[in-house]
């Protein structure tokens, strides 16, 4: 049900004019609503880009461009993992060189005999699914990183695994977009919604309104926010996570490399500070050293023990890290569901209204498996995934969550 005082920002519509109209609004210009963006402009649609800050000035900045198959557990998220994963090499293998496509593959790790125990069963279950697994002994493990440390009980090997460029993909899919007929608009805020009745038809901004049969929230971290302006609730918060990186180096680690806790953290809800090592070299040489996630709002004060935990837990999978610099960190907002699952589709609490946001940090990996289940069903065609796990609606009988914090000086929506 929509809240019973819809906001005051909400305005009669008013006649359109030919350079206010769009068949699509869309709003966030990071790498969920670039990639929207795409394929709704390549399937013949008047596309309008939405952006308050610059083109992926939010989440998709401060990413490391992973696209996985191998932290996702047997569900939907992994149904639509494997969706992106064709679309990434099938339909978007022409520009894949755009965005430093590389398929290295991903190495998950078991320091312990449980945790080899417990990566051995998700394996298994994943290959039933059609995830590519390899299970790597203790022995095995230097053939395919001769660097990482010789404590570790065993492994698995992922060759679906692959990374991008983030800002690259953003740059180039809205350029593309671009190309086939769509607008981008930066530095433009949008304030409120239009509608007529209950159907939303358009969003005002503080540069004039914009009209559009529909609306699409790709607003990342700010999604929440977003839905609020039309009057329904989405509970989308800001998961805060932090990137350590090195000096270059030449090529010295071959795959994304992580612990098989990683998994478990990305799955859980907590709140608290949770680090687990990912590390991986990329092509200039530096390498990123993740993960850490923790609910603090959007405070970007990072305390010193979180990098510290993060290198510290780096350096136990590869021991040579331990003489390498650090030349910098940084921090992003990850936009996190309570479920673990992103908002994709139409919202029947506000017709007009799609989302597409949540993803957390598996943002970059579906954001090409989101966008092209969206622009399907927004062009009427069979989608080869059912939405209902993904529905914006599906928050309405769950009690209600702490709302995001707003931030003093936010960054691009």
């Amino acid at each position: 049900m929509r809240t019973p005082h819809p906001p005051a920002s909400r305005t009669a519509p008013r006649p359109a004019t030919a350079s206010d109209t769009a068949d699509l609004v869309v709003i966030g210009a990071g790498v969920i609503g670039a990639a929207a963006a795409y394929f709704a402009a390549r399937a013949g649609l008047d596309v309008t880009v939405l952006d308050r800050g610059p083109l992926a000035g939010g989440t998709s900045s401060a990413g490391e461009g992973n696209l996985l198959v191998s932290d996702k557990e047997p569900g939907p998220e992994l149904d639509l993992a494997l969706l992106s994963l064709r679309v990434w090499r099938d339909d978007l293998a022409e520009h894949a060189g755009l965005w430093e496509y590389e398929p290295k593959g991903g190495l998950v790790v078991a320091a312990t005999a449980q945790g080899s125990g417990t990566l051995a069963t998700l394996v298994r279950h994943q290959r039933t699914l059609g995830v590519e697994a390899v299970e790597v002994s203790g022995d095995e493990l230097p053939g395919y990183e001769p660097l990482l440390s010789r404590e570790l009980v065993s492994g698995a090997f992922y060759p679906q695994d692959a990374q991008v460029q983030p800002v690259l993909v953003v740059a180039h899919l809205l350029r593309l977009a671009r190309e086939a007929g769509a607008r981008v608009r930066t530095g433009t805020e949008v304030t409120g919604f239009r509608t007529s009745g209950e159907r939303i038809t358009g969003v005002d901004t503080h540069r004039g309104p914009v009209h559009a049969p529909a609306v699409l929230n790709a607003a990342g971290p700010w999604a929440g926010d977003v839905a609020a302006l039309a009057g329904v609730r989405v509970p989308v918060l800001p998961r805060r996570g932090a990137v350590l990186v090195t000096r270059p180096l030449p090529l010295v680690i071959r795959h994304k490399v992580y612990a098989a806790e990683y998994v478990a953290d990305v799955a859980s809800g907590d709140a608290a500070l949770q680090t687990s090592p990912v590390v991986e070299g990329t092509r200039a040489g530096t390498v990123l050293i993740g993960s850490s996630r923790e609910r603090v709002g959007f405070d970007r004060r990072l305390s010193p023990a979180v990098p510290a935990a993060l290198a510290r837990k780096a350096i136990a999978l590869f021991p040579f890290l331990a003489s390498v610099p650090a030349l910098r960190s940084y921090v992003g907002f990850r936009p996190y569901c309570p479920d673990h699952l992103p908002v994709i589709g139409p919202d029947p609490r506000a017709p007009g209204l799609w989302h597409a946001c949540g993803h957390e940090g598996a943002g970059i990996g579906l954001s090409a498996g989101t966008a092209s289940l969206l622009v399907g069903a927004l062009t009427g065609q069979a989608v080869p995934l059912d939405l209902a796990p993904f529905a914006p609606e599906r928050f309405d009988t769950s009690p209600p969550t702490e709302e995001p914090q707003e931030e003093p000086r936010a960054p691009s929506r």
